[in-house]
C-alpha cells in the first residue's frame, strides 16, 4: 500500500510539472527592455505564466544558452550572438506562420545579415551607434569620430567599457570595418585607443548617460536609444552617427534549442508584435526604434522625425552590423587588457 501511495504521488507530481511547464514562458532578457504592464497583458489574455529574467550583457545571455541547465523559452540576444547561436545550433527555427504579426515588421528589417531571412529571430528594437556631445560647451558642428581623439576635449571625453564597441569605434576611425578579423588591423586599433586613453574621463557602460547628461563630460559614444533620453533630459545635448561610417544594431527573439514550452515562446512572441503591445514596450523603452511599421506610424511627430531615433538610413554613412568574432575571442580580450593596462 505504501509503494502504490508512493507511485501515486509521484505521477501526481509529475503530472503537476508538465502542466506547470506548459502553461510558464520563461523569458530572459535585457535589463529594464520591457514593459510589465504588455507581459501583464500577455498573461491575462492567454493565461500563460511569465517567469522572466534579466542580463545585463549577450555574453552573460551566452553563458546561460551554451553551459547551464537551466531551459529558457525565450530569448532576446544582439545580431552577432544571433549569429554565433545559429552556428552553434543553440536555437531553433521559428515557424512564422505560428507568428503572423510578423508581416507588420517592416520589410527593409527582414532579411538581415546575421540570419537571412529570418529564419531564427523576429526583430524586437533597433538602432545605431554615434557620438553624444554638448553643444553648449562645444560650438562647433561635430561629424567624426575624431573627436573622441581631439586633444582639446582631454578629460571631458567617455568610451564604452566594452572591448568589441571601442575597438569597432576605433577600427572603423582608422578605415577599417568594424569586423576585421585582421590582426595588423585590430593592432592598430588597439594602438589608436592606447594613443587616445590620456585623454578619456572614463571607461563606462550604462553610467556615462548621467555623467554626459549632468554635464561632467561634453562627449561619449552612445547607442541611439540612450541618446534619445539623453537628449530629453538635456536638450544641448546633440547626437550624431560619423561619417566615417558606425554600426546598426538589432535586438531580437529567439527560441533557444531546449525551451519547453514551445507554443507558449510563439504566443509571447507574436504578442509583443503586436502593434499596440509594441506600443507599450516603446512608451517603456523609450529612444530604441520599434520594428513594426504600425507602431511606429502611431507615434507622435517629435519622436517619429527625431533623426537619433528613426533616421533615413539611406542619407547615413555606410552602416555595418556586427558580426560574430568568437573565433578570435582571445585575440580581442589580449589587446583590450593591453588598452586597460596602458598609462
Amino acid at each position: 500500500m505504501k509503494k502504490l501511495i508512493v507511485l501515486l504521488a509521484c505521477l501526481f507530481l509529475l503530472t503537476s510539472c508538465k502542466g506547470s511547464e506548459e502553461n510558464t514562458v520563461h523569458v530572459y532578457n535585457w535589463g529594464e527592455y520591457m514593459s510589465n504592464e504588455a507581459i501583464k497583458l500577455f498573461e491575462k489574455e492567454t493565461g500563460y505564466k511569465v517567469i522572466y529574467e534579466t542580463y545585463a550583457s549577450n555574453e552573460d545571455l551566452y553563458v546561460k544558452l551554451s553551459s547551464s541547465t537551466e531551459a529558457y523559452d525565450v530569448v532576446v540576444p544582439s545580431d552577432y550572438l544571433i549569429q554565433r547561436c545559429i552556428k552553434e545550433g543553440l536555437v531553433q527555427k521559428i515557424n512564422k506562420e505560428a507568428i503572423p504579426n510578423f508581416k507588420g515588421i517592416f520589410d527593409s528589417l527582414k532579411d538581415p545579415s546575421y540570419d537571412p531571412g529570418s529564419q531564427y529571430s523576429v526583430p524586437y528594437f533597433w538602432g545605431t551607434l554615434g557620438v553624444v556631445y554638448n553643444g553648449k560647451n562645444i560650438k562647433e558642428k561635430l561629424d567624426s569620430w575624431d573627436c573622441l581623439w581631439d586633444p582639446k576635449y582631454k578629460g571631458k571625453i567617455l568610451m564604452y567599457d566594452s572591448q568589441r564597441d571601442s575597438l569597432a569605434i576605433a577600427l572603423k576611425r582608422l578605415g577599417f570595418s568594424m569586423n576585421s578579423k585582421k590582426i595588423q588591423e585590430l593592432v592598430q586599433a588597439k594602438d589608436s585607443l592606447i594613443q587616445q586613453k590620456p585623454l578619456v574621463y572614463a571607461y563606462l557602460a550604462d553610467e556615462s548617460r548621467d555623467v554626459v547628461v549632468q554635464g561632467d563630460a561634453d562627449l561619449c559614444a552612445m547607442y541611439s536609444g540612450d541618446a534619445v533620453l539623453m537628449m530629453e533630459e538635456n536638450k544641448d545635448l546633440r547626437y550624431f552617427v560619423p561619417k566615417e561610417g558606425s554600426n546598426l544594431f538589432m535586438d531580437s527573439f529567439m527560441i533557444p534549442k531546449n525551451a519547453r514550452n514551445l507554443k507558449g515562446a510563439e504566443a509571447f512572441i507574436n504578442f509583443m508584435c503586436r502593434p499596440d503591445v509594441a506600443r507599450l514596450n516603446v512608451d517603456e523603452v523609450q529612444g530604441y526604434s520599434t520594428p513594426i511599421k504600425e507602431t511606429y506610424e502611431g507615434l507622435p511627430a517629435r519622436i517619429k522625425k527625431n533623426p537619433a531615433a528613426y533616421p533615413d538610413l539611406s542619407k547615413l554613412p555606410p552602416l555595418e552590423v556586427y558580426q560574430d568574432s568568437s573565433d578570435i575571442a582571445d585575440l580581442y580580450y589580449d589587446l583590450w587588457a593591453e588598452v586597460q593596462a596602458a598609462s
